[in-house]
């Protein structure tokens, strides 16, 4: 039926909220914990009771004495008053988070190769110096192309190299099956093939964080079609630094299978929980300081780009996920010279082709004493020590100067132009 009445115009539906940060409930629970804590402690400084480490020894005494002129009335309510206005800030900075506009908008570069849900992206240009970019596993691979301003990849595309970049995604029916020596030996070896095919030549290869070690299993397999190799803050002494941590992540394998056998595969969230388990006041840091920002400023944009691609991780298959935690955190084969693919040990000290070994002097998440043995076991290795995080190495304001440019600059001296 016709009518003559004007349409009036849909209302625009909002757009939904974010997720994150995530594990969100968990996020929640250490902040208020960590503030109820300061509540039940009051007493006990105000005493001196309360224990303190060695090294806090001394200001914890000068501490106690500019309390003895305090009411511990008045001390509460000051203690109570700052409390509100921290989970204040921190409730802001995730609801400013959640609502923000911002939604990335960058259109990938042409697909080359596709293998199950593994696909290979060509960032050109065609006669460039031809290397593989190998991502972690469990994050997705465009963390190296974060936004048309905050691109490692497109950064280098326009010095001439040519980047190629693995993108896992979601594991599939296929992928939920796969340990480490599938990947590597099968699906990322099929990958190298077809960009090998694809330029003609040598490849250099980048591995960055987990992908590090993929990379160098990868390149010592092909090491006479591997021209130059570059391991981005990629762990190798798992106990070292933090071996508390390491040791937590072990005593999870056989609960981990048992909880999510019949998926076949570990979810993000409970991935999500072992990186808040590394740094759990991470999240009431940068939240807190967030919600001071200006929404629009590009420190607020960065801040949320880098978050979305944080919070928008995949699940890891569970034979995979059982040599991770239980081979490399709890049995520490890398770094005993025990760990093999296909059978083959993957010793470092065979690689004989240039290689570059970033370790970033901030990385929480691979203290630097993981990563800086394979700077020694690898002969002739150079090594960078960027003053960076773990992800600020690849996306922080500084990392084009501290980064992307030597970087640049070492895979021009080393990776032959495509034949």
């Amino acid at each position: 039926m016709n009518s003559d009445k004007p349409q009036q115009p849909k209302p625009m539906r909002p757009k939904p909220l974010r997720l994150g940060p995530r594990p969100l409930p968990a996020h929640l629970l250490q902040a208020g914990t960590t503030w109820h804590s300061s509540r039940l402690a009051l007493p006990f400084l105000k005493s001196g009771l309360l224990p303190w480490k060695a090294d806090l020894e001394p200001r914890a005494e000068e501490l106690a004495r500019e309390l003895d002129a305090v009411a511990l009335p008045d001390f509460s309510a000051a203690v109570e008053s700052e409390l509100a206005q921290r989970a204040d800030r921190f409730a802001a900075g995730i609801e400013a988070y959640r609502r923000h506009p911002y939604r990335r908008d960058v259109i990938d570069p042409p697909e080359i190769w596709r293998e199950g849900t593994t696909r290979l992206l060509d960032f050109g240009p065609a006669g460039g110096r031809p290397v593989l970019f190998i991502p972690s596993l469990i994050n997705r691979a465009h963390v190296l192309d974060l936004g048309a301003d905050r691109s490692l990849l497109r950064y280098l595309a326009a010095r001439g190299i040519r980047p190629l970049l693995v993108d896992w995604d979601r594991p599939g029916d296929e992928e939920r099956g796969f340990d480490l020596t599938a990947y590597i030996a099968g699906r990322l070896e099929a990958a190298f093939e077809a960009a090998l095919s694809e330029v003609g030549g040598p490849l250099g290869i980048v591995g960055y964080c987990m992908g590090g070690l993929l990379a160098l299993a990868l390149a010592l397999r092909r090491r006479r079609d591997v021209s130059a190799l570059v391991l981005l803050a990629t762990p190798w002494d798992f106990q070292a630094g933090n071996g508390a941590y390491a040791r937590f992540v072990a005593s999870l394998v056989d609960p981990t299978a048992l909880a999510f056998g019949p998926l076949g595969q570990v979810p993000t969230d409970m991935l999500q929980t072992l990186f808040f388990m590394a740094d759990p006041h991470l999240a009431i840091r940068k939240f807190t300081r967030f919600a001071e920002l200006d929404p629009a400023s590009p420190e607020a944009l960065a801040f949320v780009a880098t978050e979305d691609w944080l919070n928008d991780g995949v699940p890891l298959s569970l034979p995979a996920a059982r040599e991770c935690f239980g081979g490399w955190y709890g049995e520490n084969l890398p770094a005993r010279g025990a760990w093999r693919v296909a059978g083959q040990p993957v010793r470092p000290e065979r690689f004989d082709r240039p290689t570059l070994v970033v370790a970033p002097a901030r990385d929480r998440l691979v203290p630097p004493a993981s990563s800086l043995p394979l700077a020694t076991l690898i002969p002739g290795a150079e090594l960078i020590e960027p003053d960076l995080g773990h992800i600020g190495l690849v996306v922080a304001g500084r990392a084009p100067s501290q980064v992307w440019a030597p970087l640049g600059d070492w895979l021009t001296r080393h990776v032959p132009e495509a034949r």
